[in-house]
C-alpha cells in the first residue's frame, strides 16, 4: 500500500485523483451560478438553522436520482453533489459538537 520509494500510498480505487477531482469540483462552486456576491445560498440556509437537514436531504436527493437523470456523466455529478453535501455537513456536525470556545 506504502511506496516507500516515493512516501506515496498507492491508492487501489484510484482515491488520490478523486479527491483531487472532488476538490476541483467544489472549488468551482464557488464561481458559480450558486454564489452570489461571495455568499452561497447554502450560507444562507444554515443561518436560519436549517443546515444539517439541508444537506441530508441533499444527500439523498442526489443518491435517489444517481443513474436516473440522463447520460452517465450527469450520474457523475449526481455523484459528486453526494461528496459535496457530506462534506458540509460533516463541517456542520463538527461545529455543532465541538464548538470553538
Amino acid at each position: 500500500m506504502f511506496n516507500k520509494k516515493n512516501n506515496k500510498i498507492n491508492y487501489k480505487f484510484n482515491e488520490g485523483a478523486l479527491i483531487q477531482e472532488l476538490q476541483n469540483y467544489i472549488d468551482s462552486t464557488y464561481d458559480s451560478h450558486y454564489s452570489k456576491n461571495k455568499f452561497q445560498s447554502t450560507e444562507f440556509i444554515l443561518d436560519c438553522g436549517h443546515g444539517m437537514g439541508f444537506t441530508i436531504g441533499n444527500v439523498l436527493k442526489y443518491a435517489q436520482r444517481y443513474g436516473r437523470k440522463g447520460s452517465s456523466q450527469d450520474a457523475r455529478k449526481d455523484l459528486m453533489k453526494v461528496l459535496h453535501y457530506s462534506i458540509i455537513a460533516l463541517s456542520i456536525h463538527d461545529s455543532e459538537n465541538n464548538p470553538v470556545q
